[in-house]
């Protein structure tokens, strides 16, 4: 029996092998995913740099492994392709984990996803795996060939990662820093063989192990819940700060962004108007919402007339936490005015709480984030409602108040796009999920795709 479940293992003759990674392609703005392999010895970690074998680096030097490239077959089925001779492989190396990331998405939006070995010589398959329970991941561990009583072995791992392939490489002491260059290509690289007769068509997988159907949209990743305090009318300080402190800065946003502050958190059901009366400087203020039901949620800040001013959160979404972003003049109490059907909790806290946008981002509904860093380009992903529909845009706020419009998209997609130098405040409204990556320009470093 060559195809097993997670988990299983079954041995092998250590003839030379070609591994194929299958899915199905999702069309325009669907993941782009990417085969990998890690060299790694008896203490279950890499020698070094050069034991890591993926799209910068597709041989390895001393061993037989090497990445030969990507095919692809009818109805959207593609193949990236391992070349793994095991009676090449240095005796220092105890296993060949073989792994896969996921750009632009995550696995559980990538259908009919598995991993094949065949024979080099002869194209009889020699192992077989479907993953059948992807999610939020954006690399899994797929397999692993290891040595054993003097032959070799497979092994169906099927581990996860949100972390991506970085992640991954990283659990296996795989570091590199953030500015090393990436590795140069050899010349004179193979082209992919021809898709596997058994992956030219997802339903041709033989029946012993059955196709994964279509993964729906995975259910929106929660944004990390807000500042744990107790639900008072009052003024709380931040769970994060000392006693009677303000809230300890998670970002780097430079000192006149917005002002500290302890943080203002209420309660109520149905629309409301609420007032922070705690003493809150001039600037810009992050507005924490929490809304359970189906309802419609905006808040609006008052003028001082009592007038509705302007919109600082919208959503349409269940059960949403997100947050908003309000300019707040300093010259009275801040006000916000709450208008829903739903229960809802709302804070009022410092921008220096924000998240940072240092690395990928992921989150669900209206959000704000912190862009402190040097130009990057920056790759969005919108994966809407639960229909894939929905409206995704973002601002970018700088120290002045100026916005810019850096993005906008109807529907579930893609794109990337360029974003100045900050400081900046990006606010994002969204309808449904959402990820965001930073990437540095020119894309030279060494996890950037070339």
């Amino acid at each position: 029996m060559t195809q097993i479940i997670k988990g299983g293992n079954l041995p092998l003759s250590g003839e030379p092998m070609r591994v194929a990674v299958v899915r199905r392609s999702g069309g325009p703005g669907a993941p782009e995913v990417d085969a990998a392999a890690l060299l790694v010895d008896a203490s279950g970690k890499v020698r070094g740099r050069g034991d890591l074998v993926f799209y910068n680096q597709p041989v390895h030097a001393g061993s037989g492994v090497r990445l030969l490239g990507n095919a692809q077959g009818e109805g959207g089925v593609a193949a990236d392709w391992l070349e793994i001779d095991p009676g090449r492989v240095e005796p220092s190396v105890d296993r060949i984990v073989v792994a896969a990331s996921c750009d632009g998405g995550t696995f559980g939006e990538v259908a009919d996803l598995y991993m094949q070995a065949v024979s080099a010589a002869t194209g009889a398959q020699l192992a077989l795996y479907a993953v059948e329970d992807a999610t939020t991941e954006t690399a899994i561990l797929l397999g692993e060939f290891y040595r054993r009583n003097g032959g070799w072995k497979f092994r169906a791992v099927g581990q996860g990662y949100a972390s991506g392939l970085p992640g991954l490489a990283a659990d296996f002491g795989f570091t590199v820093a953030d500015d090393a260059p990436a590795p140069p290509l050899p010349r004179g690289l193979p082209s992919a063989p021809p898709l596997p007769e058994t992956a030219a068509v997802p339903t041709a997988v033989p029946t012993a192990v059955p196709v994964p159907q279509p993964v729906a949209v995975p259910q929106p990743v929660p944004v990390p819940e807000p500042v744990s305090v107790m639900k008072t009318d009052g003024p709380v300080p931040a769970a994060v700060a000392p006693a009677g402190g303000p809230a300890m800065p998670s970002n780097s946003l430079p000192a006149g962004f917005g002002p500290e502050f302890l943080y203002f958190e209420q309660s109520g059901s149905g629309s409301e108007v609420i007032r922070a009366d705690v003493p809150i400087p001039a600037g810009f203020v992050v507005v924490d919402v929490v809304k359970e039901g189906d309802g419609s949620l905006e808040i609006v800040t008052l003028d001082h007339r009592n007038h509705d001013d302007k919109t600082v959160f919208f959503s349409w979404i269940e059960d949403v936490r997100g947050r908003g972003l309000a300019d707040h003049h300093g010259r009275a109490p801040l006000r916000l005015h709450v208008k829903t059907q739903d229960e809802w909790t709302v804070s009022v806290r410092p921008v220096s709480t924000l998240r940072e946008l240092n690395g990928r981002l992921e989150g669900h509904g209206p959000d704000v984030l912190a862009h402190t860093g040097d130009a990057v380009d920056l790759v969005i992903r919108h994966r809407g409602d639960e229909d894939g529909e929905g409206y995704f845009e973002i601002e970018a706020v700088r120290p002045n108040g100026k916005r810019d419009h850096v993005f906008s998209k109807w529907d579930r997609g893609r794109g990337t796009v360029p974003l100045t130098e900050g400081p900046r405040l990006l606010v994002i409204k969204a309808s449904g999920g959402w990820s965001l990556e930073p990437r540095q320009v020119g894309g030279r470093g060494f996890w950037s795709r070339r």
